[in-house]
C-alpha cells in the first residue's frame, strides 16, 4: 500500500494512523480542533458527560453507561487504551462498533485533515466523534485520555464533568504535585456546568478552577457519599446506600446492590446521573450497577485456574488492588504475573504489592516502553522477594503458571493494559 492509497482494512488503517505523527502524544487543542471544523461535525449527542482521573475512568464510564442503556437511552462511550481490539475504544450500548464503521470513519478524518498531522489518540478520537455524530446517540460518555485540559476529547463540551481521583501518574506531562496535575484535569470543567468529584482531598488548584468557572462544583463528603452495609441483605446480597443531591435537593438510593467495580466510583457516577434532565428509574440503577463489567478491572476467572486481571498500573491503584486482594477467600497461595511500563512508580508498585504475594513471574511486554523483566526481578529480589521467575511474554509465562496453579491458589496478573491484555489474548478471551 502506497501512501496514497486509501487502506482496505482497519489494521492497514490503524498502521497509517500509528506513523501520522511523530510523537505518540503532542497535548493541545489546535490540530484537532481544525480538523473537526473541516469535518463539520455536528453534535455528537443530546447529552455529553467526560470522565477525567488518575484511576477509575473506565469504571466510571462503563457503569454511566451501563445504567443508562438499562434506562433504555442509547449510549455511545470512547475510551482507551484497549486492551485485544481496538474496536473496544467505541462502543453503543456496550457494543464494540465494527470494522467497516471505523475505517468509513478513519477515512472521512483522513479526507479532512488534508495535510495537518494528528497523533494516534488524536485521530481515533475524531473518528469516535464521527461515529457519535451519525448514531443519534441520546448520551456519550467520553474517557480523557490524558490529562484533561489539552486532551483531544476536551474538544467537546461536556453538560457535566466528572473527576474521579487525583495522583501522581504522567508526571512528565502533568506536573509533578497533586496541584498541578489537578489543574490539568479540571480543565474539563465548563462554566456554570456540574463538576462531580470522587476525590476527598480535592487539590486547592481544583477548587480554584471551579470558582473561577462559576461551575457547580460536587465533591465527595459534602455534597454526595455512600455507605457499604457490613451485613447481608435477606436476599443474601451485599448492598450500599447512597446520599447525594438532584436539583438541590437531597435524595437517598439505600439496599443498592453491590457492583463488581469499585463503590466510590459507582457513587460518583450516580451523582452525576443525578444531574442529568432524564428520566432514570431506580430500577434501571439497580439493573445497571449488577450488569456493569469491565474487562481487565478486578476481572475474575474460574477457569482453567482461578485467575483475577487487573489494569492497576500506578501506586494508587496498586494499593487499592492489595487491599481487595487480602479480602480474597483462596486457601493456597497467591500468585502474580506482572508486566509494567518503564514510566511508571514501578518501585512504590512493587514495595505496596510485595506483601501481599507468594509467588512472582514477572514478563516482557511488547511495547518499547515496557521495562524488562529481568529487572522487574531484580527489584523484587532487593524487596526480599523468594522465587521470582522471567518470561519473554505474558504468553509463555501463563503456559507454566497454568500448571503451577491449584484451584485453592489464585493467579493475579496486573501491572499495565499490555499485560492484561496479552493475557486474555493468550487464554483466548474476547474483552
Amino acid at each position: 500500500m502506497t501512501s496514497s492509497e486509501s487502506p482496505s482494512n482497519l489494521a492497514e488503517w490503524l498502521q497509517r494512523v500509528e506513523a501520522l505523527h511523530p510523537s505518540e502524544i503532542d497535548l493541545g487543542l489546535a490540530r484537532i480542533a481544525q480538523v473537526s471544523r473541516q469535518m463539520k461535525l455536528p453534535s455528537i449527542a443530546k447529552k455529553v458527560i467526560t470522565v477525567a482521573g488518575t484511576n477509575g475512568k473506565g469504571s466510571t464510564v462503563c457503569m454511566l453507561s451501563s445504567i443508562l442503556a438499562a434506562a433504555g437511552y442509547k449510549v455511545g462511550t470512547y475510551t482507551s487504551p484497549h486492551l485485544v481490539h481496538y474496536n473496544e475504544r467505541v462502543r453503543i450500548n456496550g457494543k464494540p462498533v465494527s470494522d467497516e464503521l471505523l475505517c468509513e470513519a478513519f477515512e472521512r478524518v483522513d479526507h479532512a485533515r488534508e495535510d495537518i498531522s494528528l497523533t494516534y489518540f488524536e485521530f481515533g478520537a475524531l473518528t469516535a466523534f464521527d461515529i457519535f455524530s451519525r448514531a443519534d446517540l441520546d448520551v456519550a460518555v467520553l474517557e480523557v485520555g490524558l490529562g484533561g485540559r489539552l486532551d483531544a476529547v476536551n474538544l467537546i463540551d461536556p453538560d457535566i464533568a466528572v473527576l474521579t481521583t487525583i495522583a501522581l501518574d504522567h508526571t512528565d506531562w502533568l506536573g509533578e504535585t497533586r496541584e498541578e496535575i489537578g489543574t490539568e484535569k479540571a480543565g474539563i470543567f465548563r462554566a456554570g456546568a456540574p463538576a462531580v468529584c470522587g476525590e476527598v482531598d480535592l487539590p486547592l488548584t481544583v477548587i480554584n478552577h471551579a470558582q473561577s468557572l462559576a461551575a457547580d462544583l460536587m465533591r465527595r463528603g459534602e455534597v454526595y457519599d455512600f455507605s457499604k452495609h457490613d451485613d447481608e441483605n435477606i436476599s443474601g446480597m451485599q448492598v450500599w446506600d447512597w446520599h447525594g443531591t438532584r436539583a438541590g435537593e437531597p435524595i437517598s438510593l439505600v439496599n443498592l446492590p453491590l457492583p463488581s467495580l469499585p463503590l466510590v466510583n459507582a457513587a460518583t457516577c450516580l451523582q452525576a446521573l443525578h444531574q442529568l434532565d432524564m428520566d432514570i428509574p431506580e430500577q434501571a440503577i439497580r439493573e445497571g450497577l449488577i450488569n456493569a463489567n469491565l474487562p481487565g478491572r478486578y476481572q475474575r476467572l474460574d477457569k482453567p485456574v482461578p485467575i483475577l486481571l487487573d489494569v492497576a498500573h500506578n501506586p494508587e491503584a496498586a494499593s487499592y488492588l492489595a487491599e481487595r486482594l487480602q479480602e480474597e477467600k483462596h486457601t493456597g497461595r497467591l500468585y502474580a504475573l506482572l508486566g509494567m511500563l518503564s514510566d511508571k512508580d514501578t518501585d512504590e508498585v512493587l514495595t505496596i504489592m510485595h506483601p501481599v504475594i507468594d509467588e512472582w513471574a514477572v514478563c516482557n511486554l511488547d511495547t518499547p516502553r515496557a521495562i524488562a523483566a529481568d529487572q522487574l526481578q531484580a527489584k523484587l529480589t532487593e524487596l526480599g522477594a523468594g522465587r521470582v521467575e522471567t518470561y519473554d511474554n505474558a504468553s509463555a509465562a501463563l503456559e507454566v503458571l497454568l500448571d503451577q496453579v491449584s484451584e485453592d491458589d489464585l493467579l493475579i496478573i496486573f501491572g499495565s493494559f499490555f499485560t492484561v491484555g496479552a493475557a486474555l489474548e493468550a487464554l483466548s478471551i474476547v474483552p
